[in-house]
């Protein structure tokens, strides 16, 4: 078995973003089905909302302004797990702009 990278989504189950959080990892399930090793979500509280990919901070709410959209995010885990990667639209909507 192929190591492959660990996606963490932790959130915050006093603000119910519990379905924000699942939308997210659905997401990325469907975009790099075949280079994750498992998209985990995993409740707190607090108001904490942060993605990580192998324990390196990705995403936080507080300190990014908010949460990803789809295209932001998977630009991101994109550029850490492949680079070279083609994301069809997603890129080309981002070039056009």
């Amino acid at each position: 078995m192929t190591d492959k990278p660990r996606i963490t989504i932790l959130y915050c189950t006093q603000c119910n973003w519990l379905l924000r959080a699942g939308w997210m990892a659905q997401e990325l399930l469907q975009t790099f089905s075949d280079s994750v090793g498992e998209v985990a979500l995993i409740p707190g509280t607090g108001g904490n909302f942060e993605i990580r990919i192998d324990g390196e901070l990705l995403w936080e709410r507080k300190r990014d302004g908010g949460f990803p959209g789809p295209k932001e995010l998977k630009q991101r885990v994109r550029d850490i797990i492949d680079p070279d990667r083609d994301l069809g639209h997603t890129d080309r909507g981002s070039l056009e702009s």
